[in-house]
């Protein structure tokens, strides 16, 4: 139901408003607002092929074989290239916060 997450006043919906809604839920965590930099530093270690189960780790390794044949995740293929990234679409007071942490265990990395 998108209304769940279209009907909060969140600040994401300033960047969002041409994203299509495929899923809502929410993620079971304790503490409030002042725990968030706990909960980003918590995701950010996070590594599919290492900590998540057997069957998750071989369909992480199959979606990167099969992303080479097309050139998936080739730079020239990737956000920035194809769509404005989510850090070019941020207002100014954010764009120029501090970053949150880097993840050496994930495929993403920081535009600059």
């Amino acid at each position: 139901m998108p209304a769940a997450h279209t009907s909060r006043p969140w600040r994401i919906h300033e960047l969002t408003r041409d994203f299509r809604i495929e899923d809502v839920w929410a993620l079971p965590t304790p503490g409030g607002p002042d725990d968030f930099p706990r909960l980003v530093h918590l995701m950010a270690s996070f590594d599919p092929e290492r900590g998540s189960s057997g069957a998750t780790r071989v369909l992480v390794a199959i979606r990167w074989k099969v992303g080479e044949l097309p050139g998936w995740d080739k730079e020239s293929a990737g956000v920035g290239s194809r769509v404005p990234t989510l850090r070019d679409r941020l207002p100014e007071d954010l764009r120029d916060a501090p970053a949150g942490p880097e993840s050496g265990e994930l495929p993403f990395r920081r535009s600059t």
